[in-house]
Parts: structure tokens; sequence; C-alpha cells
């Protein structure tokens, strides 16, 4: 029987005011493709946060870069300088660049480069995910791994094969298509905590994800499909505070460690500094770092890493009405420290840890 578009148009998409069509993902990464040296850069950091996470490398994991990417130009300034601390301190502390393109919103917002890549409500998607692919390669060019939060269950076809971690928020952490995702992620994965603080809303997320899930999804060339995927193995806790209450001192620690264990995961933890660990001030994000790496210089070998929220300067922005007054280097989301600020406590990391 013939569908009538027009009856059908009566009772469907009634508050849809227009669909635009996509590059398939493969078409966008023949557009924009990584060459050896990204392909190098994602399969090393990869199997270095993996080998980290598994208690083989010693060395401290570090997330560190802007609360959200708003300006790829500011970005790549940052990626170069981030680079030069990478190999500096690398024999002690690994660091991967936090290159975050999609911000969830508890009401509304500005939700990230791939969204509105225009800062002005005109929601160029297309245009995000080509700035947001070809900044991924040009940091991964220069042998920094990048890391991120896969917000959007379709992004990561576009973009995954240049990140070597990725991060399920506190706001999606519960969300069973984000665990589905999980399982199927080639990264190790970060679980952040509720915003309420409920370590079992991680644990849960992270017992998911290590099994094999069925659902539907998007394939490369763009159909949508059934997909299945075999586990996630290396998804680990990432501790951010809730309610206000921060949640990165020993005792806190220690409980996620035993909540841990009793759920038969491996005591594998990153701290988050931002967030309501630092009761949402940025300059206090130094005392968590500094808090974190005494515990893991006194032999707390759970504690396998750190986020931080830096940029090329300290504070943060709103997006002005007249783009041209926006500050370079400044975050337009959370509040970061500066990247002064930030070599200096990548200084004090590398002294401290054995």
């Amino acid at each position: 029987m013939k569908v009538d578009t027009d009856q059908m148009n009566r009772i469907q998409d009634l508050r849809v005011s227009d669909l635009q069509a996509l590059p398939a993902p493969v078409k966008m990464k023949e557009m924009i493709p990584a060459g050896e040296q990204a392909r190098e850069t994602v399969i090393s950091g990869r199997r270095t946060i993996q080998s980290i996470l598994d208690g083989k490398d010693k060395r401290f994991l570090v997330l560190i870069g802007p609360c959200s990417i708003h300006d790829p130009k500011a970005a790549i300034e940052y990626a170069e300088r981030l680079n030069a601390l990478r190999k500096k301190f690398e024999d002690k502390v690994y660091i991967v660049m936090r290159v975050y393109f999609e911000k969830p919103r508890t009401t509304v917002g500005w939700k990230g480069l791939i969204y509105d890549p225009n800062l002005d409500g005109s929601y160029q998607i297309g245009k995000g995910l080509k700035l947001g692919r070809q900044l991924l390669v040009q940091i991964n060019d220069m042998g920094l791994p990048a890391g991120t939060e896969f917000l959007d269950p379709i992004t990561p076809q576009y973009i995954d094969d240049l990140v070597c971690w990725s991060a399920i928020g506190a706001r999606t952490t519960e969300s069973q298509t984000h665990r589905q995702m999980a399982s199927g992620l080639s990264t190790p994965v970060g679980f952040k905590n509720s915003t309420t603080g409920s370590l079992q809303v991680a644990i849960d997320a992270m017992v998911s994800a290590r099994h094999p899930h069925h659902f539907i999804g998007v394939s490369q060339g763009g159909e949508t499909a059934v997909v299945s995927t075999t586990g996630n193995e290396y998804g680990h806790m990432v501790l951010r505070g809730g309610e206000a209450r921060p949640n990165y001192e020993p005792d806190s620690i220690q409980e996620t460690i035993e909540r841990m264990k009793a759920n038969n995961l491996p005591a594998n933890i990153m701290v988050d500094c931002s967030h309501a660990n630092s009761g949402k001030k940025f300059a206090r994000q130094e005392i968590v770092w500094k808090n974190i790496i005494a515990q893991r210089a006194a032999g707390n070998k759970a504690l396998v890493g750190m986020m931080l929220e830096s940029n090329i300067h300290e504070g943060s922005q709103k997006i002005p009405q007249d783009l041209t007054t926006l500050q370079y280097g400044v975050s337009i989301t959370d509040a970061c420290v500066s990247f002064e600020t930030t070599e200096r406590l990548l200084q004090h990391a590398w002294k401290e840890l054995s």
C-alpha cells in the first residue's frame, strides 16, 4: 500500500521544524583523514592508558585542558604549549589533552563546538563535526593524545578514531544508552559519579559496560544498524564530588576502593579537580591536585589519575552578543586555571611522584 505523505505529515514530526542530512561518518573521514602520525598517537595513547589501568605502567595519568573547546585557534596554541610539557614530564606523568566538544546542560545553554560552532545559535552541526575532526587530527599529529566526553551516541562514529580516552558524564552515567555506547567504545572510559555524589550509579555503569550489548545505532556508511558490542573492560571511576560536597579526601577514596572491589571491579580511580570537588571555584582545583598527589605519593596506587580544567588564561566569560569582544584563550563554560598555573602544578606532581 502506498504511503500518503500528506496524511502521514498530520501525525508525525509535528514538533520538528527541519531535518538536514549529514555526511556519512566514512565520508567525513575520507574528507578529513587521520594520517600515520595521528593514528600512531591514538594507538600508543590507548595502549599506555590501558597499561596504567592494568598497573603495568607506573606513570600518573592526567587529563588537562579547557572545560570546552570553542576557538580552534586557541585550542591549537594550548595544545602546542601542553605538548611541550608532555615531553618534559613524560617519565612520571602521562598527559592527555582534554578536548571536549559536547557540553551537557541541566536546562539550556551553549552545547559545544559540534552543535553551535558559530556561537550564535545557528547550530551548524555539520560544520561543527568537521571543525572537531580537523582539530583532533592536528592535535594527534603533534603526538599529543586527546580525550573527550561523548554525549550524543552518534558522535563517536565521526571522531572516535582520534580519541584515546573517553568520559561518560555525571548526568549520563545512569543512562542505558550511554552504558551501551561505552561497551563498544575503542577507548578506556571514565564514568563520573552522579551530580548527587552517588557512587553506585557509576559502579552500575561500569558493570553494565563490561558486558556485550545490542542496540540501534548508525553505521560508518550512515545507515541505521543494529550495533553488537563485546564489552569494555577498561571502565574506571571518576570522582567529581556531588551536591556541593567533595569526595577526594582519603576517607572517600577508601570508600570508593571498597565499593568497587565489592562489585568485582578493578579499583582504578581518577579525581576531577573541578566541579563539586572544588566547590566550582577554579582556583581551588590546586588544593584538590596537591591533596591527590600527596595521597598517591604516600602509596595509594588506586589513584591512577586526575582531571584539571585549564586554559591559556584563567577564569571564564559569557558569550557576548558582539563576538569580536570575546576574550582570547578564556573559557566560555566552566572557569579554568591559567596555563602558568597548569605548568606549576605539573612541575609539583613530577617532583613529588616517584
